[in-house]
């Protein structure tokens, strides 16, 4: 039976306890908020007002009960007013040293049964917990930023915690309507350990050029799904608050993906701390505003001419290659679909055809647009058919010496100044256009599947394309409604070389038995948002592709950390390949 916990201290009233003290209080709680001085206490009641009256004004509560609310909480600068409390949860900064003088303090102070909790997100509660006479009762409790609406909570464990704390914690969570997952005492933790090595890699990839933070922000929102881009999130999150996680995951773990980019640091030493001072990546109206000033549009080739596209071709007959000749033709060009056989041509034709009928069935398309657009589709077998497109673009097989002899092929027919643009998710733009005699107007043209659906492409120019090449490219993007993000040519481009790691990593998580799939899972989608947790992403991507694309960024990189997991291999050696066979991460015979 777990403790019945009434009352509860919060430690800290920024953004974190404030919201804290708001989930607490909205559960019927009573609160006993502490700061640090008068000044401390306005700003906390402040945050708990405004974040209130949000409430109100979206019909999320009523006039009623902020008030009750409200009045749960009860405002004080002195720690001894928590004497008679059942729980306290600290939420001051990520300090070792202050969070231990906390805790000796409240040994002084409050029962003997009552239980202490920090809301650290990166340090160890281990550490913090042998600074106490009590460490038995000391547990971590990481709620996600806003409190308010994030349900994860990880219930973090040490060696000397007892279980009924870990008991009456995880009663206590999903009283206040978390989603709690228990978890080993480790930097970082599940969702930090994942998240802050993703973050941190896309910061040096802003920090080496190598594409726009608009672009970055924009690849990881439309690409993947992914509620906020990494950059935008860091600003929300605080950049000094990420320095310090990853500075502590570094020092634990010794893997230099979590080693802070020193961009970070040179804008922390600048002031630049993301939303809580207006400016971080991007400049806001006011410290603590969400509104941006400062976006632009993300293009570099705006000042150079388009060329003119009417005519596209497409290369291939598999799924993505059928995708991309649906969203031409749907969007007024003329496509030629060239296939090995007319039979395979045919087969193409038929699955396009299935599609437009899925729309005209669900109501987005009309039957005439639907007839309109399978009528702009004509099959071709031979090379000679593409000769007067203005662009095509190539979809078949991830094999090098496949798609140069397609390029090779193109060169001789097509007419000069088309656009030949490769699909390729992994291999080098460049070899591709280094099998033609026209190696400026080569450029990849990532499109994501499926393609009718997803905006994203990635536009990927080789130290070789022309400008007016990628203008064009970008030109046709908006024509087909689609959000293209600008990158050079090296493995993974952006999506794939920020998403595979992060996957990679949580492979290592599961082999190393620090959490089970299914709470690694949860923990990315309820406390990060994601649509999708990393097991169920890899079992759906297939595990052999996921492989193949690690091995790619390694080969690349020579990054330890980028090296596949072990246990990925051997599940793939193992046949397990995920849903396509039934059994990857998971098991799906059964479903």
């Amino acid at each position: 039976m777990a403790r019945e916990i009434s009352s509860v201290g919060v430690i800290g009233l920024g953004t974190m306890g404030a919201g804290i003290a708001e989930v607490l209080a909205r559960s019927g709680v009573s609160v006993v908020a502490v700061e640090i001085d008068d000044d401390g206490v306005h700003r906390g009641r402040g945050h708990l007002e405004h974040s209130t009256e949000r409430a109100v004004s979206g019909g999320k509560l009523d006039a009623g009960g902020r008030d009750a609310l409200l009045g749960r909480i009860r405002y004080t600068t002195s720690l001894t007013e928590l004497s008679d409390v059942d729980l306290v949860i600290e939420a001051i900064p990520e300090n070792l040293e202050a969070k231990s003088d906390v805790f000796a303090e409240l040994d002084k102070i409050t029962g003997a049964d009552t239980i202490f909790v920090s809301n650290t997100s990166s340090l160890s509660i281990t550490e913090i917990g042998v600074q106490t006479a009590r460490p038995g009762k000391v547990v971590g409790m990481h709620f996600f930023n806003p409190a308010p609406i994030l349900k994860l909570v990880e219930i973090v464990r040490t060696v000397v915690t007892e279980p009924e704390v870990i008991t009456d914690v995880v009663a206590f969570a999903e009283r206040l309507g978390k989603t709690p997952v228990v978890i080993g005492d480790r930097a970082g933790f599940i969702a930090n350990a994942l998240l802050f090595g993703y973050l941190n890699h896309a910061v040096r990839m802003y920090e080496q050029r190598y594409a726009t933070r608009e672009d970055l922000d924009a690849a990881m929102r439309f690409g993947c799904g992914y509620p906020m881009g990494p950059l935008a999130l860091l600003d929300l999150i605080g950049l000094d608050t990420a320095y310090e996680i990853l500075d502590t995951m570094y020092h634990q773990s010794r893997n230099r993906l979590h080693a802070p980019a020193p961009l970070l640091k040179q804008m922390i030493t600048a002031g630049l701390l993301g939303r809580k001072t207006g400016q971080g990546f991007y400049a806001y109206d006011e410290p603590d505003s969400p509104t941006v000033t400062d976006s632009v549009k993300a293009s570099t080739v705006d000042t150079v001419a388009p060329r003119e596209v009417r005519k596209v071709g497409v290369v291939g007959t598999g799924t993505m290659a059928t995708g991309i000749v649906e969203v031409f033709a749907k969007r007024g060009y003329e496509v030629i679909l060239r296939a090995r056989s007319a039979e395979k041509a045919a087969a193409s034709v038929a699955r396009v055809k299935k599609s437009l009928d899925k729309s005209v069935v669900k109501g987005r398309l009309s039957e005439e647009d639907a007839a309109a657009a399978l009528g702009r589709i004509s099959p071709a077998v031979e090379f000679d058919e593409l000769a007067d497109v203005d662009l095509v673009i190539e979809a078949v097989a991830e094999d090098l010496a496949v798609k140069q002899a397609v390029f090779a092929a193109l060169d001789d027919v097509v007419k000069p100044g088309a656009v030949l643009a490769t699909t390729t998710s992994s291999l080098p733009v460049i070899e591709c256009a280094a099998a033609t005699s026209r190696p400026s107007d080569v450029v990849g043209v990532h499109f994501f599947n499926p393609a009718p659906v997803m905006k994203l492409v990635e536009v990927v120019s080789t130290i070789a394309t022309a400008p007016d090449v990628i203008a064009t490219v970008d030109a046709v993007c908006a024509a087909v409604g689609k959000h293209p993000v600008h990158c050079g040519d090296r493995a993974g481009f952006i999506v794939n070389a920020l998403l595979f790691p992060y996957l990679n990593d949580a492979v290592k998580m599961l082999e190393a038995h620090y959490a089970e799939a299914d709470d690694i899972d949860t923990a990315m989608k309820v406390g990060c948002g994601l649509p999708m947790g990393p097991f169920e992403l890899l079992d759906v991507v297939g595990l052999d592709v996921s492989l193949a694309i690690q091995r790619t960024l390694f080969n690349e990189f020579r990054e330890e950390g980028f090296a596949p997991a072990p246990l990925l291999e051997h599940l793939v050696t193992a046949g397990r390949l995920g849903r396509k066979t039934g059994k990857g991460f998971k098991d799906y015979s059964a479903r």
